[in-house]
């Protein structure tokens, strides 16, 4: 059993052949897909994959950084009445994000906290976005910090001393497509974090592993992904899908 931790499967770039591309996950091993949430716009396609995969598919709700405009707090109200209207698996994708964009920081910065506390609230994992703001996140961590916060950093491509910072705030961290790139870096350290703190993630149909970078990502190139960390930790793939798919069911509590 493989466990896809964080696809955007409800993206326009599948329009053409969602089913297909969720039956090849399927074929591929993949039975679990937990879908990130980004803003108001995306909920509706969000509710109609799970009424389509109601097996399959583990919604989480929240808003995404980029979305952080001058709307943020209507868009946080969207979110806050979803998680009290019913159930999602975590509050995500959730965080800061400077990458394209610097003018909205202090927004960013409150809707990640608020955000993590509603998380506490409702005895939820966070997933977090982070894209050129390791410093800022961790400044929001610190003062957030405690058993009642944890989750995954996603997509994590930072050093072994910030994978270590993350992991102390409870935080598992999400492995895909970049841990396969020849200048990814985070490959050169992964054998020396313990498997017991790595989840899978594709993030399709963003950041597609080697030998698919640049292409379309999908859930069943997670594939690649293990293929990647059987050279990192030595172990097989069969172990390295069983154990990470074990660390998402600590994490998601499903």
């Amino acid at each position: 059993m493989i466990t896809d931790t964080h696809t955007h499967l409800y993206s326009s770039q599948f329009d053409e052949d969602q089913s297909a591309m969720i039956q090849r996950a399927k074929d591929a091993g993949v039975s679990r897909f937990f879908i990130p949430a980004i803003d108001a716009s995306y909920t509706e396609r969000m509710m109609n994959l799970e009424a389509n995969y109601p097996n399959d598919v583990f919604l989480m709700m929240g808003l995404h950084p980029t979305s952080v405009k001058e709307n943020y707090l209507e868009e946080l109200s969207h979110v806050k009445k979803w998680i009290d209207k019913r159930d999602f698996y975590a509050i995500g994708e959730i965080g800061i994000d400077l990458y394209w964009d610097t003018s909205f920081l202090k927004q960013q910065q409150d809707a990640f906290r608020t955000q993590i506390q509603w998380a506490k609230e409702k005895k939820l994992p966070i997933v977090i976005h982070c894209r050129e703001a390791f410093d800022e996140i961790f400044e929001v961590l610190e003062t957030e910090k405690g058993d009642d916060l944890f989750g995954i950093f996603h997509c994590f491509t930072g050093t072994k001393e910030q994978a270590e910072q993350a992991i102390s705030y409870n935080m598992k961290l999400g492995i895909g497509g970049v841990a396969t790139f020849k200048n990814g870096k985070i490959d050169k350290f992964l054998n020396e974090i313990d498997i017991k703190h790595i989840v899978l993630e594709t993030d399709a149909p963003y950041l597609a592993p080697t030998p698919y970078r640049g292409k379309r990502n999908e859930s069943a190139y997670i594939t690649n992904i293990i293929d990647k960390l059987v050279d990192i930790y030595g172990l097989s793939f069969k172990e390295i899908a069983k154990i990470t798919t074990h660390n998402s069911k600590t994490i998601f509590n499903i």
